[in-house]
């Protein structure tokens, strides 16, 4: 969609195209036509309504969150690995079907790379348990994440609830003190 177009957008859906007086000949609106450079809307010409623009996209939010750092790094790492192995298994087989030397060492190789693909995935599937287990995404009322965010909280109330008795007999002067040693 051209400038032009976009400067005379349809009002409605109905329409469609561009609007009559757009194109490589047809004036700017912005630039007054000659002889008309005084013309505006204190000389009786009307004003048209600005148009309406449609628009381009809409933003959807992300059905699933991102996954984290090192899960993903893992991730990548296996599907390129996979990637690299059944390119391995195609050469093999393209070179056993040629009857070329190379189809042995091509065989070790991908049965070289599957066992190092399957490595890959199964980092991944850990790293992503070990994430959700230190950072507390699981969400069974047994989650050790969440029992130890619940001690720690706890021992940051107690650390608040001293510090704030010891402010307040600061406060005071020491009032209340049996003994001024």
């Amino acid at each position: 969609m051209g400038t032009a177009e976009r400067r005379r957008a349809p009002r409605d859906a109905g329409t469609a195209g561009p609007a009559a007086g757009s194109g490589p000949g047809a004036p700017d609106r912005d630039i007054p036509a000659p002889g008309r450079a005084a013309e505006g809307p204190q000389h009786g010409r009307r004003r048209e309504p600005q148009p309406v623009y449609r628009q381009l996209w809409t933003d959807e939010p992300a059905r699933s969150r991102r996954l984290p750092d090192p899960v993903r790094t893992a991730a990548v790492r296996a599907v390129l690995v996979v990637a690299v192995t059944l390119i391995l298994a195609m050469v093999a087989f393209l070179c056993t079907m040629a009857g070329s030397w190379l189809a042995f060492p091509m065989v070790i190789g991908s049965v070289a790379g599957t066992v190092v693909a399957t490595w890959g995935v199964l980092d991944v599937w850990v790293t992503r348990q070990v994430w959700n287990q230190r950072h507390g995404v699981v969400s069974t009322p047994s989650s050790t994440a969440r029992a130890m965010r619940r001690e720690r909280r706890r021992a940051r109330r107690q650390a608040r609830i001293a510090e704030r008795s010891r402010e307040r007999i600061r406060r005071r002067g020491g009032a209340g003190q049996l003994s001024h040693s």
